[in-house]
């Protein structure tokens, strides 16, 4: 074999690919559409030769070879442009004549990604199904009331408190020691969780905050959105729609040089204040934001040189205990909008989660705690942290809320549940379940990328490319190229229609349970699982 048909022993063949393009080369025009739009550059025109025998009649002619040469689509097989199976090409084909199809083995390729010795990343969140969530049913229904009929005849608004909730006593005694009483917000209990204007499209932010706009001032529906680490646009800041937002500080303090500044110019006080020492997709790491999304305009916001990548530290540098982070980050963000703003910390769900929760409880600044489960979803982070880290949200919730009953505070310290939610697609079930299990609201973030912009990531590994930048969506790319793809009209218009079914099948569930005028948050005598451990260690009843 020559040197020049020589086969590494790095080189795959489309076979290892667990994406293969089905090209029909019939109904193809060599338009180039799919190679134009292909976010991984997967595929390319090319020249192909074939050779034909022609065997002539009798046995006193040679058979001959015959060249013919024509064009047609290959498959690129190096992996940094292996096929995600985003399905774009197949989308702009105008005669269906190219589809990605799934290969029928597992795929090689997770062997061969590591290239220049870095670990796998993916953009998304781990590949499994089995959610404890989805196994949860509502078993007790009140037998004076028309299940079928409640939740349209009884009108009643889904709503729900952030912010440390005293007793009408305990406030005066606050107001009469410290000069001011905690600040409560009515919110929604549904939020949008962190995702920040960097990881998300100018697009897709633009259209999450014109949806959640119109939710609250033309549906009533006090919906709120966490801006995530990294800033926000400073006409936001400086805009009379900051109320809706809830604004995050984190390990990296992206973003909080402008937010600070602007603080003077502010028309509205922000929501809430969340700051964020670990996320549930990937506990002990910090955020990260590739290279390839810091463009000038994210750069200029966050402050730092365009073109590099941005990771945060796993901790905050400056506190070495929950004592510390209490004391010089809550009270100082509550100081710095003059106690009139709720401040709240965002942790990983681990065992470390309730002695957060006792030092929280002990300090009267904290207005409340969200837990982040292990199958959130992130932009970036290393397989080994999202498949082999974390804990799961509903047990951990659970032991939050027990943990406050113990000590009297179940009434007073707010817990907000994250972490795949609605993840096979059960997104009122599931925020129900959590809310019966002690989480007074939940917030998702996948979901709403999947349901208001189209995300085409899946569990099967497919696409999840949202950390490198070449969203086929436009959702999490900073390429105006793909990101002008996305309407951000159009986000908002399903980011709305999202709230309203979201909306009628919670009161479909809460409403034959006799709740029809506030949330059944620590209900659990309402669930019923078929799991007797799992029953067990949720403390609600087993069924089967």
């Amino acid at each position: 074999m020559s040197a020049n048909t020589a086969i590494s022993p790095s080189q795959l063949s489309i076979k290892d690919l667990p994406w293969q393009i089905e090209w029909n080369k019939d109904r193809c025009t060599l338009c180039g559409q799919c190679c134009a739009v292909c976010p991984m550059q997967s595929l390319e025109l090319g020249t192909f030769r074939k050779r034909t025998i022609k065997v002539p009649a009798g046995f006193k002619n040679k058979p001959e070879n015959e060249h013919s040469i024509y064009y047609g689509i290959r498959q690129r097989t190096a992996p940094h442009q292996a096929c995600v199976g985003c399905g774009t090409c197949s989308m702009v084909c105008p005669n269906d004549a190219i589809l990605p199809m799934h290969s029928d083995e597992k795929d090689k390729l997770r062997y061969h990604v590591n290239l220049g010795g870095q670990p796998r990343t993916r953009g998304g969140r781990r590949n499994d199904n089995n959610s404890l969530l989805d196994q949860i049913k509502f078993i007790r229904i009140s037998m004076l009331t028309d299940p079928a009929l409640d939740s349209g005849r009884h009108e009643f608004d889904l709503r729900t408190l952030i912010g440390r909730i005293q007793s009408p006593a305990e406030g005066l005694a606050t107001i009469k020691e410290h000069g001011w009483a905690p600040p409560v917000r009515e919110i929604y209990p549904l939020m949008i969780g962190s995702m920040s204007f960097g990881a998300l499209s100018p697009n897709m932010w633009e259209g999450l905050q014109m949806g959640v706009a119109y939710l609250n001032e033309e549906l009533g529906m006090p919906v709120r959105m966490c801006t995530g680490e990294g800033g926000c646009p400073p006409r936001l800041l400086r805009s009379r729609f900051l109320k809706y937002v809830i604004l995050q500080i984190a390990s990296g303090y992206f973003g909080w040089d402008e937010i600070i500044h602007a603080i003077p110019q502010m028309k509205e006080d922000p929501c809430a204040i969340e700051i964020k020492y670990g996320q549930g997709a990937k506990p002990g790491d910090g955020g990260l934001l590739m290279w390839h999304k810091v463009n000038k305009l994210i750069a200029a916001i966050r402050g730092v040189p365009p073109g590099v990548s941005l990771p945060s530290p796993p901790t905050h540098q400056t506190q070495y205990s929950i004592e510390e982070s209490v004391a010089k980050m809550i009270q100082s963000m509550s100081m710095a909008w003059g106690f009139r703003v709720p401040v709240y910390p965002k942790i990983s769900a681990t065992t470390t989660t309730n002695a957060v929760l006792n030092n929280l409880c002990r300090n009267p600044y904290a207005a409340g705690l969200a837990v982040d489960g292990e199958d959130g979803g992130t932009g970036a982070a290393y397989n080994v942290s999202m498949n082999h880290m974390g804990s799961p949200i509903a047990s951990n919730i659970r032991d939050a809320y027990l943990t406050l009953c113990k000590i009297g505070k179940q009434n007073e310290v707010p817990l907000i549940a994250g972490g795949g939610i609605g993840k096979n697609g059960n997104l009122a079930a599931n925020a129900a379940s959590l809310i019966m299990l002690g989480a007074s609201a939940v917030q998702i973030g996948k979901y709403a990328m999947q349901a208001a912009a189209g995300c085409v990531g899946s569990e099967s590994d497919r696409c999840n490319v949202c950390n490198i930048g070449v969203c086929p969506k436009g959702i999490t790319s900073q390429d105006p190229r793909i990101y002008r793809r996305l309407d951000p009209e159009k986000v908002a218009e399903r980011l709305v229609e999202l709230y309203v079914s979201f909306d009628m099948e919670m009161k479909k569930i809460f409403a034959p349970l006799g709740r029809s005028t506030s949330l059944p948050i620590g209900m659990s005598d309402a669930l019923g699982i078929a799991d007797k451990n799992a029953a067990d260690r949720l403390a609600i009843k087993y069924v089967v």
